[in-house]
């Protein structure tokens, strides 16, 4: 919807009316995306795409809506996570189930029959992450890093690449620390629902931030949810921690206001670490 001024608002920052457009795709741009070229300005898509060759050596650089540099990849990170998945699904099939005892989420020491597993209330706080991105089964891993590389892909791109790593490990140490909080002490859980489920939580904020169709985007969440508490074996807990700290997380990157963007989005990080360690550390002092 056009403000009552006739100017449009710039495709990336939807708060802000501008005159200016894209040289190469006539998109409406503001002062913080327009990069200088030979001929006008262009936006961050074409520059990212190549399009915007020619543009000065010292054109100011593009920002992505949160406030990160525009990346000419716009799934670098994602790749990463998914390759450091994929290295350790492979280290499981060829280690077997020592590797996921030593790397799963395990509240408290357990015996299994043949020796002792030791968990987060022994002092094994890795394990919060490390079983974030371990699995076992191939549907479990094809899943997760299918919704990683769609829904990351989205993401990424808006966030930047400091940030948008901040939402991953933030959304999956959410999702194990509400799993350590609530479920059993010797229930193991593993998996990287909780960043996946971040993701899809952020998600819902950037659609919403941007105005747009938030049909699909309710519709998409409310399934999600409903396989969370209806299919067998799931681990529930990690999937609400992940989709909230990944909501939280997000509308501050999302919504910080630009004076004041960088103080606002790595303040409300920590406090979203804070929570997630004080969930730990009361769950670590009932149990000891």
């Amino acid at each position: 919807m056009e403000p009552q001024s006739g100017l449009p608002r710039c495709y990336r920052h939807p708060d802000v009316e501008t005159g200016i457009r894209c040289t190469r795709c006539d998109k409406p741009i503001c002062p913080q995306c327009m990069v200088s070229a030979s001929v006008g300005f262009q936006c961050p898509d074409c520059v990212r795409n190549g399009s915007g060759t020619g543009h000065a050596p010292d054109a100011n650089q593009p920002r992505t809506l949160a406030g990160g540099r525009v990346a000419a990849d716009g799934r670098f990170v994602t790749k990463i996570l998914i390759a450091i998945n994929l290295a350790v699904f492979i280290a499981v099939q060829v280690a077997g189930d020592r590797l996921v005892d030593e790397l799963s989420l395990i509240g408290l020491a357990f015996s299994p029959g043949l020796g002792e597993v030791v968990g987060v209330a022994d002092g094994e706080w890795y394990r919060l992450l490390t079983s974030a991105f371990l699995h076992q089964e191939i549907p479990h891993f094809a899943f997760n890093m299918l919704g990683l590389w769609f829904i990351g892909g989205i993401l990424e791109p808006e966030l930047g690449r400091i940030r948008y790593t901040l939402l991953c490990l933030l959304s999956g140490l959410s999702g194990s620390a509400l799993v350590y909080l609530i479920a059993a002490p010797n229930q193991p859980s593993l998996g990287a629902s909780g960043i996946v489920y971040g993701l899809i939580g952020a998600w819902a904020v950037l659609a919403r931030r941007r105005r747009s169709e938030m049909g699909p985007v309710v519709l998409f969440v409310g399934l999600s949810l409903l396989l969370t508490f209806t299919r067998p074996g799931i681990s529930w807990e990690a999937h609400v921690g992940g989709l909230v700290g990944g909501a939280l997380v997000a509308y501050a990157l999302l919504h910080a206001p630009r004076a004041r963007r960088n103080l606002v989005q790595y303040t409300a990080c920590g406090l979203v670490l804070l929570i997630d360690l004080g969930m730990v550390l009361a769950r670590t002092a009932a149990l000891t």
